[in-house]
């Protein structure tokens, strides 16, 4: 049996998108009803043909789902649940997609009471956005971390968890904060990095207009496609997340400092013990299967 028969998604951006696919490819008997804000990205996944309809309303997507899977910037969560709350069944299963976990369980919480609340966290992207930057198979291998409220329903969480895994997801459960914490680290001190240099190179107008641009090197170009990620995701991000960011930003400052006192004082034994640890990390990644060793570090869409 499906662990869901009719889902409604709200927001068709890049996840949204490509969850329509995903949902399409595994489990195409499912019935499928969109939504999005936008009236021309709705008119888009019409044109695309995502799913079964597509909504004007976030309100009216939601009606008899199972399911509903809000895929909006974190800071958009409450105006949508909201929109939504007088709609839902009360077995419905509501989650999300977001970067963020401990304050949108939170929101969520206290504006569909009564309703299985249970967020998630599929850790996949890239950095385009839009229903035509979608595609069924970028789950497929990567994790999905799962983060019920202590309270949650076993059997709607085991549901959830069945549907990620048909997506071909590999599930993860654990504590929202637990989750920031780790995603702070792995994630959103990354783009937090790689903003402010790209930013630091954008205010060298002299430079970046011409040698920074013509010579830029594989580092600089993967800051740059980290940099060019959703600018309003990733606002709602740091600011749902402050406080891990903000340790771990703490953390990294004087870390940097560390580095910047080993190259003051020629201390190559320091450089080289820090740059033979991370390189293994990145071996360990290769080999968990979370990326590729392909020029392309398996960040495009298959063909």
């Amino acid at each position: 049996m499906l662990p869901f028969s009719r889902v409604a998604i709200i927001g068709m951006g890049l996840i949204g998108s490509s969850l329509a696919r995903a949902i399409r490819t595994a489990m195409p008997t499912v019935q499928l009803v969109v939504s999005d804000a936008s009236p021309a990205v709705r008119m888009r996944v019409s044109e695309l043909g995502l799913a079964d309809d597509v909504a004007d309303g976030a309100g009216t997507a939601v009606i008899d789902a199972d399911l509903v899977i809000l895929c909006v910037p974190v800071g958009a969560m409450a105006a949508v649940a909201a929109e939504i709350a007088p709609e839902l069944a009360p077995d419905t299963v509501v989650s999300d997609v977001g970067s963020v976990k401990e304050n949108v369980l939170k929101v969520l919480s206290a504006a569909l009471p009564g309703v299985h609340v249970i967020p998630a966290h599929p850790v996949a992207g890239t950095e385009k956005s839009g229903p035509d930057a979608g595609f069924a198979s970028l789950f497929k291998g990567r994790w999905c971390i799962i983060t019920p409220p202590p309270r949650a329903d076993a059997t709607m969480v085991e549901r959830l968890s069945e549907f990620w895994r048909r997506l071909g997801s590999k599930v993860d459960v654990m504590d929202a904060a637990h989750h920031d914490r780790v995603l702070a680290v792995t994630s959103h001190l990354p783009h937090l990095i790689a903003y402010s240099i790209v930013g630091t190179a954008s205010d060298l107008e002299e430079v970046t207009k011409s040698e920074v641009i013509k010579y830029s090197a594989g580092g600089f170009r993967d800051f740059t496609r980290i940099a060019a990620s959703d600018p309003v995701m990733w606002r709602d991000v740091f600011l749902g997340n402050r406080d891990a960011v903000l340790e771990l930003l703490g953390r990294f400052t004087e870390d940097l400092v560390a580095l910047q006192r080993a190259i003051r004082w020629g201390d190559g034994d320091a450089l080289e013990s820090l740059f033979t640890r991370t390189r293994a990390i990145r071996r360990s990644i290769v080999d968990e299967g979370q990326d590729t060793d392909a020029a392309d570090f398996g960040r495009h869409a298959p063909d």
